[in-house]
């Protein structure tokens, strides 16, 4: 950590109050404009555009005229500049890791994580996108017939990506479609633009073309009429959704208006499941990385940890002491573990998960509720045991930093 070198957060040279479109930083066309707050201190970062429907049509007009010519450059054009692009995340990793950090209120070594990871898919399209071939094939009931096949851009794609990965989220879709020779439109979540943001300057500054990438920025109240219009519209024909499943599902109908391609990457109940055959202070320390990595605010984390009754008491005990020994704090000292959640909506939905399973039976041996003496969004991180199977935190994705066990 001790690599770090950071600078007053308003000198970050990617830290921008405008909206990316057609290769331009623009306002919204009504001026309206959003707080993005640091979650850890109440403090506002930056005041950025929040955009309406008519700016998302400003982006989908831009993108639908770059697309033509972007869907006909090279592979190698499109390598050397997501080539280009990986150098420049590489330049920039401590401003980014700043951005990921206090907007979203992940520690350091989370957002250093991030980072490194956003950036793996940029250096890996850049090789994959020169693999991009067809196929020859004989015709099965004509043998003097050959078949070929080709793989061409299917067109404008719409990417809606979520708070809890603003950076690695976007770059991940983005990367495969711009090697794809995809124009991109991004909404970035409400509480994280502001990576989003830094990463159009850096693929400007790599030398895509004007209006191959365009974020369109707004608060969630216009999340929805935002999406209306990317799902509505014929120029877009492709749309990639991380987030919730009842987002996603709304998200499958508005689009089937126009028949376009989707890829949805739904809420989880991930289940982490420990029999008498395993290591347990290694199958402790895996649940620990898990679910409480960036405070359990991943999709990918440990919901539900299901123990084998003849280990059951030992591993508790174990996991209690990992538990203990998580340091919370401000998540720019290198020293805490974990950080605040990401807003009040979280904190909310974490006390009643946590309130369920205790009124339902779960016993309660560390944390458990709001360390105010840190600020309103720094849940303490909690172990439950003897969790009912019926309880939310079986049945519904937490997202917060919450071991539930059941035997």
């Amino acid at each position: 950590m001790n690599g770090f070198k950071f600078g007053p957060f308003e000198e970050n040279p990617l830290l921008f109050n405008k909206a990316f479109i057609g290769g331009k930083w623009v306002d919204a066309i009504c001026k309206d404009t959003f707080e993005v707050v640091n979650p850890a201190t109440g403090e506002v970062l930056q005041y950025v555009p929040n955009m309406t429907g008519e700016d998302t049509v400003v982006a989908i007009e831009a993108a639908s005229e770059a697309q033509h010519n972007w869907g006909e450059t090279t592979l190698k054009e499109r390598s050397q500049l997501l080539k280009r692009l990986h150098e420049l995340v590489v330049k920039y990793t401590d401003h980014l890791v700043q951005i990921v950090t206090l907007e979203g209120g992940k520690p350091l070594s989370d957002s250093k994580g991030e980072v490194s990871k956003s950036n793996i898919f940029h250096e890996w399209y850049a090789e994959e996108v020169k693999r991009i071939q067809g196929d020859c094939m004989t015709s099965v009931q004509k043998p003097d017939t050959q078949l070929l096949y080709l793989r061409l851009p299917i067109g404008v794609a719409a990417l809606i990506t979520p708070w809890n990965a603003p950076l690695q989220m976007i770059s991940r879709k983005a990367a495969a479609a711009l090697a794809a020779g995809c124009c991109v439109i991004v909404k970035p979540a409400e509480d994280t633009p502001l990576s989003a943001l830094a990463l159009a300057y850096l693929i400007n500054e790599a030398g895509f073309p004007p209006g191959v990438f365009n974020v369109v920025t707004c608060e969630r109240e216009r999340a929805k009429l935002v999406s209306t219009v990317l799902c509505g519209s014929s120029l877009v024909k492709k749309l990639s959704f991380t987030g919730s499943t009842v987002t996603g599902k709304w998200l499958y109908e508005k689009c089937s208006q126009t028949v376009k391609k989707l890829s949805l990457e739904l809420g989880g109940n991930a289940a982490f499941i420990v029999f008498e055959s395993a290591d347990i202070a290694q199958a402790v320390q895996a649940v620990t990385d898990s679910k409480f990595r960036n405070g359990g605010q991943t999709c990918i984390c440990a919901n539900r940890i299901l123990v084998q009754d003849s280990i059951y008491d030992e591993f508790c005990e174990k996991l209690e002491d990992n538990v203990r020994k998580i340091q919370m704090g401000v998540p720019m000292n290198p020293r805490n573990g974990q950080g605040p959640l990401i807003n009040k909506r979280a904190v909310q939905k974490v006390q009643s998960h946590v309130d369920d399973a205790i009124q339902q039976g779960g016993v309660l041996r560390v944390g458990g509720k709001v360390d105010h003496s840190l600020g309103e969004l720094f849940f303490e991180p909690t172990l439950i045991i003897d969790v009912p199977a019926h309880a939310l935190l079986h049945e519904e994705e937490t997202f917060g930093p919450v071991a539930a066990v059941t035997k």
